[in-house]
């Protein structure tokens, strides 16, 4: 399996309390019909922190069934015990993931021989390709670039996902080792691409799908001069889906569009007045009036 392109990190809808699995599934087929490579459902964008075990398999169950394998599916089984990740991972195999993010484990803040030993214990024990899954904002750790290097020996990890902020990741990794980057920040994946990056984990194609598959194809073919332009006219929406902490204002923004409602669990909540008015007017500017 070759990682690449454009994944969607899925917003989680609720309604009421619950997941909305109506929602959940024209959430899939939008993102389908926008042509994107992969869904991750469950991710960070999926407020996996806030679902509990069986919300968090039936997730990925119901992105699967309505996939109905016209996409990839890399489902968020991470967990900062090594033994809950296995357990969520092996769940996803079964019903039919074609992948998972790994995230690197939060809180407990392991060395860099434990998040090793985490990631290297999951890639031999699931039987199912995983991705790596750096976010030292989220995390308060960070998976060193000679760590990478060592976890992507081990042929069932695919890659990582870059979302420490830093172009220059993909120049360190890839002086140390051969292996696919995806972007995890959608104002950075035209300049990660340009250094070698193979696409990106996007929030903005929760809106845009398939504006995000032709600024990454246009990457992957050279044609920087188009991509940088679709680059310029969303740069703003990429941004201010980070307002606040994601997934506050992706689903605010989806709530604008009318595609879910605006629904979150505690410790989540509303967009203030002052951000909700700022991606209000970006929306209204890259996308249409609102």
């Amino acid at each position: 399996m070759e990682l690449k392109g454009v994944y969607t990190a899925m917003v989680t809808p609720l309604s009421k309390g619950a997941v909305d699995y109506g929602k959940l599934r024209e959430i899939v087929e939008m993102q389908i019909q926008g042509g994107v490579d992969g869904i991750v459902p469950v991710g960070t964008t999926g407020e996996s922190p806030t679902l509990d075990a069986e919300e968090h398999m039936k997730v990925i169950e119901e992105t699967i069934v309505a996939a109905a394998g016209r996409c990839r599916i890399m489902a968020g089984t991470g967990a900062n015990s090594t033994a809950e990740a296995i357990i969520l991972t092996k769940h996803a195999k079964s019903v039919g993931a074609d992948c998972s993010l790994q995230v690197t484990p939060y809180y407990n803040r392991p060395t860099q021989e434990g998040i090793y030993r985490h990631f290297s214990t999951i890639a031999d024990t699931c039987d199912i390709p995983i991705v790596l899954y750096n976010v030292p904002g989220r995390t308060g750790v960070g998976i060193a670039a000679e760590t990478v290097a060592r976890l992507v020996k081990n042929t069932n990890v695919l890659g990582v996902k870059e979302a420490a902020g830093s172009v220059e990741r993909v120049s360190e990794i890839l002086s140390l080792c051969d292996t696919s980057i995806m972007c995890g920040d959608d104002s950075l994946t035209v300049p990660m691409m340009l250094l070698g990056a193979k696409g990106v984990i996007s929030v903005a194609s929760n809106i845009i799908p398939a504006e995000l598959k032709k600024m990454t194809d246009a990457c992957a073919a050279g044609d920087f001069v188009a991509a940088a332009a679709l680059h310029k006219k969303y740069w703003r929406l990429f941004k201010d889906l980070f307002i606040e902490s994601n997934p506050i204002p992706v689903k605010a923004a989806m709530a604008m569009l009318g595609m879910i409602e605006e629904e979150y669990r505690l410790p989540l909540c509303p967009l203030s007045d002052a951000s909700r008015e700022k991606l209000r007017k970006t929306i209204s500017s890259c996308i249409r009036e609102i």
